[in-house]
């Protein structure tokens, strides 16, 4: 796993990455976090997570894409749906679903550039250091990028 300081968004922008993976809930919000900014960035987003079935548990671990086609650069936006709800006590993020989001991340973009945030660990709850064990084995052998926001 490559880490690199920055706005995520904006270097796909940039040209620097091909493939960009967030987390999401289950219910079709993209009411926080990242996903706020890419649905106001990137309708194309949400509008690929309204067309999954809202409140559905069985999309836990699936994802959803949306090619994003702008002046500056192409690349694929992915929802993995990595948290049933959006709010609660304890751990929302769900480590199995992470698991099994990337191993089709891995599958869908094998040899592209793929970045993400620290997925699962601000508002789902999740311990960073196992999502970060659980990405570095799903896509084993790719060229991944942690982009975290400068302090």
């Amino acid at each position: 796993m490559l880490t690199r300081t920055g706005d995520l968004l904006s270097l796909a922008l940039a040209g620097e990455f091909d493939v960009i993976v967030h987390g999401c809930n289950c219910h079709c919000t993209f009411g926080r976090g990242i996903a706020a900014a890419i649905r106001r960035q990137f309708p194309e987003a949400a509008e690929a997570d309204l067309a999954t079935a809202k409140s559905d548990r069985t999309k836990l671990g699936t994802i959803s894409t949306a090619r994003i086609v702008r002046p500056t650069a192409k690349f694929t936006i992915v929802n993995a749906y990595t948290q049933f709800d959006y709010h609660g006590p304890g751990v929302l993020a769900d480590y199995d679903a992470i698991r099994t989001a990337f191993r089709l991340v891995k599958m869908r973009f094998a040899g592209h550039r793929i970045a993400y945030p620290k997925l699962g660990a601000g508002l789902a709850k999740g311990d960073w250091s196992t999502i970060a064990t659980i990405i570095d084995e799903e896509l084993a052998g790719e060229t991944h990028t942690l982009v975290m926001l400068p302090e």
